[in-house]
């Protein structure tokens, strides 16, 4: 599958174990209106009814980060650890839990070891190439929408769960 397409994606299609791939796509992270991650060296992850879950280099993030006691378990990548981010503007405002990492991540997923995804929620405007993206439909799921991927075929949200 080509990072490059601009064509419908259907997540349908996409495989399980999931794929990883380098992808050259502009990743940008914004809080307030400021840019807090940049790159065009992330990775993607392809997994069957998601959108695609960006994994951006920790040399893209603008501002620090501290770990948390979170972690939760991915059958695929390994353990994830979680992240605390506060507000450069607004030190007192602190966001915890939509950032995320795998340090040991399972052989497959090894070159995302460190990598950071964010939840493209509330506070955090994402943006892949320009557009904005909306989160994955439900609280639990990673994946960036945008108006590439078939809505119909993904899953989290009422009445998808189980797929």
């Amino acid at each position: 599958m080509s990072s490059a397409s601009k064509q419908k994606l259907n997540p349908r299609t996409f495989p399980r174990p999931p794929l990883l791939e380098k992808t050259p796509r502009h990743l940008q992270v914004k809080w307030n209106d400021q840019l807090i991650a940049d790159t065009t060296e992330g990775y993607w992850v392809l997994e069957t009814y998601h959108p695609p879950t960006y994994y951006l280099p920790t040399s893209s993030l603008k501002v620090p980060l501290e770990k948390n006691s979170r972690s939760t378990m991915c059958e695929w990548k390994g353990a994830a650890s979680y992240y605390n981010i506060s507000n450069p503007n607004k030190p007192s405002e602190v966001v915890k839990n939509l950032i995320w990492s795998y340090d040991k991540p399972t052989p497959g997923f090894k070159p995302i070891q460190g990598y950071l995804c964010f939840y493209a929620a509330e506070p955090f405007d994402c943006f892949v190439d320009g557009e904005r993206v909306e989160p994955q439909p439900g609280d639990f799921y990673g994946g960036w929408m945008t108006s590439e991927i078939e809505r119909s075929s993904v899953k989290g949200g009422p009445g998808t769960w189980g797929w």
